[in-house]
C-alpha cells in the first residue's frame, strides 16, 4: 500500500540556496535533454509519403532514449563540474522526466491519449526535484538529510504510520516555502485491485420480491380483520 506525506521544511539560508541552485541547474538540463530530442523528431521525420522507383533516402540517427542520455551525464559532470554537487540519483530523473513527456505527446499514456507538444521550462518553472531511493533513518524527529543539502529542519504535523517506509522523496519550491512530500510503503497491507470490466457487470435484486409478498400478506391480514368486524 502506497501512501503520501507532505511537510514543509525550513531551510537556512545556505541549504535555501543550494536547493534553489538544484532546481536551475536541472531546468537547463531538461531543456537541453528535450532540445535533443526535438532534434532528432525534425531531422528523421518527413511529410513526403510516396517516392519514385529510383530515390535516396538518408540514414536515420539513432532516437535519443533514456539509457543514451542518462549515459551521457558522466560526461556532463566533466564539462561542467558544478553538477557534481547534485545527487547522481536526482540527476537522474530528469531523462527519464523528459522520456515520459516526450512519449506522452507522440505515444499517448497507457489510455492511448495523449498530450500536447513538451514545452521548455523557463525561470522558476522547474519546482521538484526527486530522490528516488531514500533511507528511513534519514528522516528523525523534525530532521530530514538531504544528500548535498544537509539536515534541514522539517515541519511535522503528523507522525508517520508504523510500518510504513520511506520510498521517494520529492522536494518542492511553492510560493510560500519549501515542502518534501514522502512516498510511503507498507507491503504488509493488501491492495485491493479495481481492474474490472464495467461492461461485465450485473446486478440483481433479491430484496423487492420478498419486500412485496410482504406488502401482499400484510393487507389480506388488514382486509380479513375488517371483514371480521363487519361479520361481528
Amino acid at each position: 500500500m502506497r501512501i503520501s506525506y507532505q511537510f514543509k521544511i525550513k531551510p537556512n539560508k545556505e541549504q535555501a540556496e543550494k536547493i534553489d541552485s538544484t532546481l536551475e541547474m536541472l531546468r537547463y538540463q531538461y531543456n537541453y535533454l528535450l532540445a535533443q530530442r526535438f532534434d532528432w523528431y525534425e531531422m528523421n521525420r518527413c511529410a513526403i509519403d510516396r517516392c519514385s522507383l529510383i530515390c535516396h533516402l538518408p540514414e536515420l540517427k539513432d532516437k535519443p532514449n533514456y539509457y543514451s542520455q542518462k549515459a551521457s551525464l558522466t560526461q556532463l559532470k566533466i564539462d561542467r563540474s558544478w553538477y557534481k554537487n547534485i545527487h547522481s540519483q536526482v540527476l537522474q530523473e530528469v531523462p527519464k522526466k523528459v522520456e515520459t513527456t516526450f512519449d506522452r505527446w507522440l505515444k499517448g499514456d497507457s489510455n492511448g491519449k495523449k498530450s500536447g507538444r513538451p514545452r521548455f521550462k523557463g525561470v522558476g518553472q522547474y519546482k521538484t526535484f526527486t530522490f528516488p531511493q531514500f533511507k528511513r533513518h534519514h528522516f528523525s524527529r523534525d530532521r530530514i538529510t538531504l544528500s548535498k543539502i544537509g539536515d534541514v529542519k522539517v515541519i511535522v504535523h503528523r507522525q508517520i504510520p508504523d510500518g510504513f517506509d520511506i520510498k521517494t522523496v520529492y522536494v518542492t519550491k511553492k510560493a510560500d516555502g519549501y515542502y518534501v512530500t514522502l512516498s510511503l510503503d507498507d507491503k504488509t497491507v493488501p491492495v485491493i485491485k479495481t481492474d474490472f470490466n464495467a461492461d461485465n457487470i450485473v446486478g440483481i435484486d433479491v430484496g423487492l420480491i420478498d419486500f412485496l409478498l410482504l406488502l401482499i400478506m400484510k393487507e389480506f391480514q388488514h382486509q380479513s380483520f375488517y371483514e371480521k368486524l363487519n361479520v361481528n
